[in-house]
């Protein structure tokens, strides 16, 4: 009995032995019925059928190439080996490679991360920035050495050769890729430009896979400039495009789409150069005539039309005053003698009526004085048809006397003063 006796420890340490030998590399298919992914980086989860299960453990190195991730309910295919835990004689599955079951395992990587990305809002419409109508400056954040290089700055010389071109080199392919091509765009986000393109040529799916990495996705979603994302071929989608403010089907195809055709832009211009040119013309023509035509009504409503007119009337009305007076002064020539006469004759008429009327006021006015008034037992003496006094009648003059009844022509024959005043 003795001779069979061995420690649990031997035990386990011979189970161990033997399993591991058996069961090196082998493939195990089922259903994941429990998941932990450890903060050591470690993945511990266990697989099922419908009769057992069995626990699996993924150390860390192996878990940093896994493409997607492991989730309760998913039916998957294990790679690894049986091993023992002699500690406590436990027996598990070590994974070194886990695929989906009837599924590629970047297929479904790049579905999950999809999924994910979408919930955060990575693909939201109103997150795009919009793509600027004007390129002065612009960074390509792609492989230095590459053919879709070449391509981008032949189309640039080709369309627009004013660009500003930056390029930031980057690893587009292969395991390091990814954390290059996001710490690429963080550098590009900071060169001011205008917009940036990301992408690279044709290829396997592994081959671009680096473009489906969630830190790509990140870096391109933090940018405050505008990015195109151009990777591959038309067929070929990447989680880059999603996240992308435009996406392109090829890196020639973005140029094509951002910048303007340099060709297409003069025709353009000579094009327009020509309609404005005739709409101009027509244009000034239209506003000279309306100039004339203003000019002719501002004319003739102006205050100098209408002195202008207002002096031709007045020298036309000058001219007809000038015949008018030359005709009467013609008429008149004629029988200006006999009127001067018949006026003459017709003043001297007047006039010696107008002196007998003075006379005749003036002797009323001298008869109408109290002094010489002619009283009873009185006469009036005049002289020359006015009144007059004694004392103012010489020797020999002939005088009036006059009274209410009767009129005398007498002679001074002496003066004799017979008081003195």
């Amino acid at each position: 009995m003795s001779q069979n006796m061995m420690s649990v420890s031997s035990l386990n340490t011979k189970i161990k032995s033997l399993l591991e030998a058996t069961f090196m590399h082998i493939l195990v298919e089922g259903e994941v019925a429990s998941v932990t992914y450890h903060s050591s980086g470690h993945l511990y989860f266990s697989v099922k059928d419908d009769k057992s299960a069995i626990k699996c453990v993924m150390w860390r190195s192996s878990v940093s190439k896994l493409k997607f991730r492991i989730e309760k309910g998913m039916h998957i295919v294990i790679e690894g080996s049986v091993g023992v835990y002699t500690p406590r004689g436990e027996y598990q599955f070590y994974a070194v490679h886990i695929e989906p079951y009837g599924q590629g395992a970047l297929a479904l990587a790049y579905e999950q991360l999809k999924e994910r990305l979408k919930t955060k809002g990575y693909f939201d419409t109103h997150q795009k920035k919009p793509i600027p109508k004007t390129v002065q400056k612009i960074v390509l954040v792609t492989a230095k050495e590459s053919a879709a290089l070449y391509d981008m700055l032949k189309i640039i010389e080709k369309r627009w050769p004013l660009l500003e071109v930056m390029i930031v080199d980057t690893l587009v392919q292969g395991d390091a890729a990814a954390a290059q091509i996001a710490h690429a765009l963080r550098y590009a986000d900071s060169l001011n430009a205008d917009i940036v393109v990301v992408g690279r040529g044709g290829g396997s799916t592994e081959d671009l896979w680096c473009f489906n990495e969630e830190k790509v996705a990140d870096a391109i979603f933090a940018m405050h400039t505008p990015v195109v994302s151009a990777v591959g071929h038309e067929v070929d989608v990447m989680i880059s495009d999603f996240v992308a403010d435009l996406r392109a089907p090829t890196p020639s195809a973005a140029i094509e789409m951002i910048l303007p055709d340099l060709q297409e832009i003069l025709y353009t211009l000579s094009e327009n150069e020509k309609h404005f040119s005739q709409a101009v013309g027509s244009k000034l023509g239209q506003s000279v005539r309306e100039l004339r035509h203003a000019e002719e009504m501002f004319r003739r409503t102006s205050p100098l039309r209408r002195l202008e007119v207002s002096k031709t009337e007045f020298s036309r009305l000058e001219e007809e005053f000038r015949r008018a007076i030359s005709y009467k002064m013609e008429h008149f020539s004629s029988v200006l003698p006999n009127q001067k006469e018949l006026l003459g004759q017709t003043m001297h008429l007047m006039l010696q009526q107008k002196e007998q009327y003075v006379d005749y006021l003036a002797n009323k006015l001298q008869l109408s004085d109290p002094r010489l008034q002619c009283r009873e037992g009185w006469a009036q003496i005049s002289q020359n048809g006015k009144p007059v006094t004694l004392e103012h009648i010489n020797k020999d003059e002939i005088f009036v006397l006059e009274d209410t009844l009767t009129k005398i022509e007498a002679v001074c024959l002496d003066k004799k003063v017979l008081f003195d005043r």
